[in-house]
């Protein structure tokens, strides 16, 4: 197993889940570091290593012996292991207790019974002992381990949370590290720091520091280029090495046509201007806008994006020469919805461009220093380096840009549209102080034209779809509640303003089922 770091940690097995992740940021959240592994490599444990260890959820069966690899000596370390969902099984497992297929499946919301007091539970319950937890199994306990004991029970899973005080084992069938269960943040905290007794050793300010060395242990004297968007990512990525190796590092930006509104203005103004970092500028919209004519299947979309950006960016990294390094602002969500980060069975969500895409033949190492962060992290981390405000706490953008906000076919016309669409929704949220209450928010131009009526004369125009969410590290995601004026007024705008669009609509799906971004 590939240490990630020297520090202590709440180590956590990771099974296929697409909710792993979540659970290292929430142990974050608590300023412990914590560490991902999958079951399949695990070796040279050591218990002075690990304040405790997490048992992620996953998509297989408790009893595919061919498919889980995990070394039994994980539970000889004498450290105290948390089991979420499948984690919850294979304990009830190894222990002698028995996992079926459940009759009736649990998805979604159940209500949970406290039966018996523990330290995990401290303050999760209400005053009527029960509480809302999230559920996503197919298979439950069905016999609990000698010497183990059920704290918690739904209507159709018996052994919700057991556990062994004596062995420090708990299983929970359900998922505390998501925020549709009330109060799971703090069942993860009693483990953390009740149950493993771990320390605060986790901060954007040791972040910083770390990285910034191991940055220039990495890189030495060489150059190194990197691809700046200037969305909040490649900007912390394109600060941290300024800080790091100065004038060494060029930065190339290619300006795909699919920006938001003056953004490459933006970009051009804070990072050549002000931050005087050496910006290497490419206008590359016509040629991006060829290559996408007729192409409607958002994943062909992704990966023509994704080449075109590659053979400009390697044609432009070519003139700077003897370089050796290529950095990328690489993040966790990105590395978990296009494969799992440790080798563990999970299904792929879609594509990134940022994910994998250096080409062998550039021969240049590549350099990640944000891959094990989350988006909040990046964000601390980015006023530890001294960037602006307006730079971190600007909304997520992906890196195809409007060409997933645009389902189907993509024009320049549809394009101008868009950029206007979304610049009215953005401007409105911070007119009236409510772009930083949102994790996300942008307009969507969907394939459809309806009939309208403006000024007595009868309209054939597409609709614009907003989406606004709230989220604390984008695996999961509410849509935000406006009021019907705001909503009455940006609709409004929208459409008086814009010949185009005589329709919006507002998203109200949650991440899960659906993802943030249409394509």
């Amino acid at each position: 197993m590939k240490r990630l770091t020297n520090i202590k940690k709440i180590l956590i097995i990771d099974f296929g889940s697409q909710f792993t992740q979540l659970i290292a940021r929430r142990v974050r959240e608590f300023g412990v570091f914590s560490e991902i592994i999958s079951h399949t490599d695990i070796s040279n444990l050591n218990h002075s290593d690990l304040f405790g260890v997490i048992f992620s959820g996953g998509p297989l069966n408790v009893y595919q012996n061919k498919e889980i690899k995990l070394n039994k000596i994980i539970f000889s370390l004498g450290c105290p292991i948390l089991g979420i969902c499948f984690g919850h099984q294979l304990i009830s497992k190894h222990y002698g207790g028995k996992v079926k297929s459940s009759k009736i499946r649990e998805f979604g919301l159940a209500k949970i019974k406290k039966v018996k007091n523990s330290r995990l539970i401290n303050n999760f319950f209400n005053k009527n002992n029960s509480n809302n937890v999230w559920m996503s199994h197919a298979d439950h306990v069905t016999k609990i381990p000698k010497g183990f004991k059920k704290i918690a029970s739904t209507k159709d899973s018996k052994y919700t949370i057991i556990e062994n005080s004596k062995l420090k084992r708990f299983g929970v069938q359900f998922h505390p590290e998501v925020t549709h269960t009330k109060k799971g943040k703090i069942l993860l905290k009693n483990f953390i720091f009740n149950i493993c007794k771990a320390k605060k050793n986790w901060s954007s300010k040791h972040q910083k520091n770390t990285l910034i060395q191991n940055i220039k242990k990495q890189v030495g004297k060489e150059k190194i280029i990197c691809a700046l968007s200037g969305g909040v990512d490649s900007s912390v990525v394109a600060q941290l090495l300024n800080k790091s190796v100065g004038k060494q590092l060029k930065c190339i930006f290619v300006n795909t046509g699919l920006l938001r509104m003056n953004e490459e203005k933006q970009v051009i103004n804070t990072f050549k201007k002000k931050l005087k970092i050496n910006l290497i500028y490419v206008n590359a919209e016509k040629q991006f806008l060829s290559k996408l004519k007729n192409i409607s299947d958002p994943e062909k979309k992704r990966k023509i994006i994704g080449n075109l950006f590659i053979k400009i960016f390697e044609k432009y990294a070519k003139k700077i020469k003897r370089v050796k390094y290529l950095a990328q602002g690489t993040l966790y969500p990105d590395l978990i919805e296009s494969k799992s980060v440790t080798g563990s069975k999970s299904s792929k969500i879609k594509s990134h461009h940022n994910v994998g895409g250096l080409p062998k033949k550039m021969k240049l190492k590549l350099v990640e220093p944000l891959k094990l962060l989350f988006k909040d992290e990046v964000r601390k981390l980015g006023t530890e380096l001294n960037l602006s405000k307006q730079i971190i706490s600007r909304h997520p953008f992906p890196g195809p840009g409007l060409a997933i906000r645009m389902p189907g076919i993509i024009t320049k016309e549809k394009i101008k549209i868009l950029k206007m669409a979304d610049f009215y929704f953005i401007n409105e949220l911070k007119n009236q102080n409510l772009y930083n209450k949102i994790w996300q928010a942008y307009a969507a131009l969907l394939p459809v034209k309806t009939v309208g009526v403006m000024g007595d004369n009868r309209t054939y125009e597409y609709i614009c779809l907003l989406r606004a969410i709230t989220s604390t590290d984008g695996m999961t995601a509410d849509y935000f509640n406006f009021s019907k004026n705001f909503m009455q007024n940006v609709s409004n705008k929208i459409i008086n303003n814009i010949k185009g669009i005589n329709r919006v609509v507002y998203d109200v799906t949650s991440k899960p089922p659906s993802t943030i971004e249409l394509e």
